[in-house]
């Protein structure tokens, strides 16, 4: 027993903690690797520890994917304004449709992106998605994400995402999916007269959408904008302490011409502001919260989920 208990010993002085591995982009070749997907594929699979990949300046012309054994990988720019990743793939080009038209398409779990730009450039020509996250536990804090129609699919089921401080910009259901999604201190742009969000919440699911201490603006554009249409019956979408652009419809929501769904979706707000908050002329299967109801809509409430999940800014 001695001499086993003094090989533990030597074998502990000899134990060095696995450090967080980090890789630099850069397209100049000073780094690692020239293009962010050449970095993705050098992490191992189902990494021990949370790898961090370093992007310097540029704009990065890639359909980048992030597979679903890539776990717990940060993708980091130093400043979202020149940090860019770009595509323009739309539904309808060759055989892509709306689900394959990402820039960039995040399955690996536990997914961090700071001060990068998610870009589609393919412009006004349908359903062309920026960023597609089907991963759980993922964060965006200070980043742009940027398109038209359809700029952010946040599926799928029992997906959870937390935006901090992100500016997201697009035309129509540029915010959708059926995720649980937080969007905090986040700047909404919507650039003609359509709908913000559609979300597809499936049935039971505690949370969908939910806007904590937004800004939604409008360009010249968008004069008659909704918060929100139902693109699945029991889609949920919350607006709590959101400032909202006077173009923003007084009615706020629209069924999709789905009646029925009137009954089943749950669209709501608390102490909104700004020339466009209206409570008293919104449709009338919308609710405005209590403050006792309000309470439950924290970032660590809608996004703990049964591992208790605490999402760190």
């Amino acid at each position: 027993m001695r001499l086993l208990s003094v090989i533990v010993l030597l074998l502990s002085f000899l134990y060095v903690p696995a450090q967080a591995q980090k890789l630099v982009v850069a397209q100049d070749g000073s780094g690692d690797y020239t293009t962010i997907q050449a970095a993705v594929d050098a992490v191992r699979a189902f990494p021990l520890e949370r790898v961090e990949i370093l992007v310097k300046p540029g704009t990065y012309h890639e359909k980048l994917i992030i597979p679903s054994w890539k776990t717990d990988i940060t993708l980091r720019g130093e400043n979202k304004e020149n940090t860019i990743i770009s595509w323009g793939d739309y539904s309808g080009k060759g055989d892509i449709n709306t689900f394959t038209s990402y820039t960039v398409l995040v399955q690996g779990n536990g997914f961090r992106a700071e001060d990068i730009t998610f870009e589609n450039t393919a412009g006004p020509v349908g359903q062309a998605v920026a960023l597609h996250v089907e991963a759980d536990r993922c964060v965006f804090k200070n980043c742009r994400i940027i398109g038209n129609q359809d700029t952010l699919y946040a599926g799928v089921d029992n997906s959870r995402q937390y935006y901090i401080n992100c500016y997201i910009e697009g035309t129509t259901d540029f915010i959708f999916g059926p995720a649980t999604a937080v969007f905090e201190n986040c700047t909404i742009h919507c650039k003609k007269n359509s709908y913000i969000t559609a979300a597809s919440t499936p049935q039971g699911q505690p949370f969908g959408f939910v806007f904590l201490n937004c800004t939604i603006t409008t360009s010249n554009d968008a004069t008659k904008v909704y918060l929100g249409r139902p693109w699945r019956p029991y889609a949920q979408t919350v607006f709590l302490h959101t400032k909202l652009s006077g173009n923003i419809r007084p009615e706020g929501w629209h069924n999709w011409n789905k009646p029925e769904a009137e009954k089943t979706t749950f669209y709501a707000e608390y102490k909104s502001t700004g020339p466009g908050a209206s409570p008293k002329t919104r449709v009338g299967w919308s609710k405005q919260l209590t403050r006792k109801e309000a309470k439950k809509y924290t970032p660590a409430t809608v996004l703990a989920g049964a591992d208790n999940w605490q999402p760190k800014p």
